[in-house]
């Protein structure tokens, strides 16, 4: 597979900023993966987690990151808090964020996933606030979306991990690794 083709997955660990030009004292893409000539599409937060996709095929690159294709792209976040089903069916509809309402999502309480690593450094802990663990899967990704959706219905993100875009997906990688995928976009809305 040549670079111009190629999809890369990138399990993108804490602390690392979403970009390969250097950042003094900060660790970026360039620290784990050196592969010439390509590029994120789409973002993660420096204090967010997970899968990055990474590609030199600006068109498909253009494509990944706009939500007219209809790319759901799955998140697994540590909330602070019991989400109450209030709080979910407002995630579910829409979150008014000032700038924008964000579009309708998929929200639903789950255990934590089995196959999340431990985070260094560990998120902090309050004896006396619980956590719990929801799935968000939405087609949109504006800058801090999820972190501002979750503060925004009363339950603050405090681990943010993307587990997917499309049918890609993180199995089978550890934070720090990457992986060559196929080269085609992902299945469409509506699975």
């Amino acid at each position: 597979m040549t670079v111009e083709s190629s999809v890369l997955l990138l399990n993108k660990p804490y602390g690392v900023l979403c970009q390969f030009s250097a950042a003094p004292g900060r660790r970026t893409l360039a620290d784990h993966v050196d592969v010439p000539d390509v590029y994120p599409a789409g973002r993660l937060d420096a204090d967010s987690e997970g899968l990055v996709v990474l590609t030199a095929d600006g068109r498909l690159q253009a494509r990944i990151a706009d939500p007219q294709h209809k790319l759901w792209k799955t998140y697994c976040v540590q909330v602070e808090g019991q989400p109450a089903p209030s709080q979910l069916e407002a995630l579910r509809t829409g979150v008014a964020l000032g700038d924008f309402v964000t579009r309708p999502a998929r929200v639903r309480a789950i255990d934590m996933p089995s196959w999340v690593w431990p985070r260094d450094p560990p998120v902090r802990f309050r004896k006396t606030i619980p956590t719990a663990w929801i799935e968000l899967v939405l087609r949109e990704g504006r800058n801090r979306q999820v972190r501002r959706m979750t503060a925004g219905v009363g339950i603050p993100t405090l681990r943010l991990i993307r587990w997917s875009v499309g049918d890609w997906t993180l199995k089978g990688l550890s934070p720090g690794e990457w992986c060559k995928a196929p080269a085609t976009l992902p299945a469409r809305a509506g699975r």
